[in-house]
């Protein structure tokens, strides 16, 4: 039986925390953490790779400063993406690694930079070519055996991937990208699959790193008009407006948008709009 889903109108990823000045010190930080408590929203996306690390350690600095907040937390990591400074072979390469020490040395790598005993969800970061299912799974049961993590999913999986997987683990979501520039899981079949499969969807990238086009930036305006909300609220409406209501990741660690976000959680788009606006994007008309 998969776990109860992260239910709150975003989740928060870490990413790109380093790029935050305002940030920088663990009392600036844990200060912006009990904002976002305050507001609702406790989930916060990590990765082992994320600041090849240091995001994490710069999170856990800030928890060390009031250990009791890690209560009111939702903490997710992820692993098996080895970056070619980090790959300690002599070619030097990019490579995914899911091999099962591999995957428990992350886990206890991150659990001490976050100063936690145990991670909410664990991700595989990329399915590997080299995956080798017998492993994972006992690498993954282990883990949720141990109490370490709470729960375990996927993120960039495809169907065979997480159908698999599914087979012999209580898998609790898949983080895949999608947004109105990364439409094809909403006319696939894909998200309907996952929904079937009890998986949550949780999209990275949903409002396209700021690349929307003029075209669409332009329909966004006008939805955003009609409806009284900012564009980037109407792009996060369109994203839940998909099925299994996809969890935004929002990539931003500005007030401003992470507020703005906030404030349009509860837009709700119709077919026609929903439409309109991917036909903008898209540049095509639906079949």
């Amino acid at each position: 039986m998969n776990q109860k889903p992260i239910e709150q109108p975003v989740l928060l990823g870490m990413m790109r925390l380093l790029d935050y000045p305002q940030l920088a010190t663990p009392q600036q930080l844990l200060g912006f953490i009990e904002r976002c408590v305050e507001s609702g929203l406790s989930g916060f996306d990590h990765a082992n790779i994320y600041g090849l690390g240091e995001c994490e350690a710069r999170f856990g600095a800030a928890l060390r400063l009031q250990p009791a907040l890690r209560q009111q937390l939702q903490l997710i990591s992820k692993a098996d993406i080895v970056p070619a400074a980090q790959d300690r072979s002599r070619w030097q390469v990019k490579h995914y690694n899911t091999a099962a020490q591999y995957l428990t040395e992350s886990v206890e790598a991150s659990l001490s930079r976050l100063a936690v005993e145990r991670l909410d969800s664990f991700l595989l970061h990329r399915p590997s070519p080299l995956l080798h299912t017998d492993e994972v799974v006992r690498a993954l049961q282990g883990l949720l055996e141990s109490g370490k993590v709470g729960g375990i999913g996927l993120s960039n999986a495809e169907p065979l991937h997480w159908q698999v997987l599914c087979r012999e683990l209580p898998l609790r979501c898949n983080q895949i990208e999608l947004s109105l520039l990364a439409q094809q899981a909403a006319w696939d079949g894909r998200l309907q699959a996952m929904q079937a499969d009890g998986l949550q969807v949780q999209a990275w990238s949903p409002l396209a790193g700021g690349a929307f086009p003029p075209a669409l930036q332009q329909a966004l305006a006008e939805v955003g008009e009609a409806v009284q909300a900012t564009p980037n609220q109407v792009a996060l409406a369109w994203v839940r407006s998909l099925p299994g209501k996809p969890l935004p990741i929002l990539g931003s660690l500005r007030w401003s948008r992470i507020e703005e976000a906030l404030a349009g959680a509860a837009l709700q788009l119709d077919a026609p709009t929903w439409f309109y606006l991917a036909e903008a994007a898209r540049g095509i008309k639906a079949p």
